[in-house]
């Protein structure tokens, strides 16, 4: 078997899992709780059928000079195209896996969009502008697809580091997404590092490269086709610092209740002056009263 016909065994077994998870993504209402996720999946679903046409009149040498160009830049729009969905699939798994923190998610949700702002600049700081046109397209696609692979990974790492104290078991689909996603992430990260931007789709690195996907596209698979579990309660003690954090998560930005403080105006105050006034007066008369009341039995005693 040549690499090509090998290469393109791959292929059709990669969209016949793509059709497979698509169907059990939607059969099972998941693209309401990812959304970002179901969109992502309609456009490999939409971008696979025209890319295996192309890559097999590649090898076939059909449209000699169109086929490859074509494919070219199919292929790398719907690659940029999910690193930016990819951005909003992180942050729909980050609040399925905090659902019972509100506060946490809410203060995740603006550190994921800081952290993804500060990713894009860095990696394209060292972008140079001065290339042709198809350099210029893949630098721009891997440092887009790096920024958003080291989320990833980081959020993949997070919740399994964050799994007992968030009560998500491993058999939940938020981390059965972060997990496939991880190791898409990984193979990006490590095996383009090692691929010319000029390679062959026939390379040896190719197919570890396709077989990693493979692999992820499984893992989806299976999460998909099992019953998930549900999701237990979080109980934690009052002196938890997750519980803390969260309460201050929620506190900031929260503006609290308003209370309206009655004003007095002036005639009220000078009623309330007027009578302690009065009050006092009445207290001296009556001191006075009953001093002059003692001198006078003092007298009236000395000279009995």
């Amino acid at each position: 078997m040549s690499s090509q016909t090998a290469m393109s065994l791959m292929s059709v077994v990669e969209f016949a899992l793509w059709a497979v998870l698509g169907f059990l993504f939607w059969t099972r209402k998941l693209h309401r709780r990812f959304p970002a996720m179901g969109v992502y999946l309609a456009l490999h679903l939409a971008a696979m059928p025209f890319l295996l046409f192309l890559f097999h009149a590649q090898a076939r040498h059909w449209f000699n000079d169109y086929a490859f160009d074509m494919y070219f830049y199919v292929y790398w729009t719907v690659y940029i195209a999910s690193a930016v969905l990819l951005f909003f699939v992180s942050i729909e798994v980050f609040h399925s896996a905090l659902s019972a923190f509100s506060g946490l998610q809410k203060l995740g949700t603006v550190a994921f969009r800081w952290i993804a702002l500060v990713s894009v600049i860095v990696s394209l700081s060292t972008f140079s502008f001065d290339q042709t046109r198809i350099l210029f397209i893949t630098d721009l696609a891997y440092k887009l697809m790096r920024s958003v692979s080291v989320i990833e990974i980081c959020l993949l790492a997070f919740l399994c580091l964050c799994m007992n104290a968030l009560n998500l078991e491993v058999r939940n689909i938020a981390f059965g997404v972060a997990l496939g996603f991880g190791l898409m992430s990984t193979n990006d990260l490590v095996v383009n590092s090692f691929l010319s931007q000029n390679t062959s789709l026939t390379e040896p690195l190719q197919f570890v490269y396709e077989s990693v996907i493979l692999a992820s596209l499984g893992i989806w698979v299976t999460y998909c086709a099992l019953p998930e579990p549900a999701r237990k309660p979080v109980l934690l003690p009052a002196a938890s610092f997750l519980f803390r954090w969260n309460e201050i998560a929620t506190a900031l930005g929260h503006t609290g209740t308003q209370v309206a403080v009655p004003q007095q105006d002036g005639a009220f105050f000078l009623t309330d002056a007027e009578q302690t006034a009065e009050k006092v007066i009445v207290r001296n008369q009556k001191n006075r009263e009953s001093a002059t009341v003692k001198a006078l039995e003092s007298q009236t005693a000395s000279v009995l």
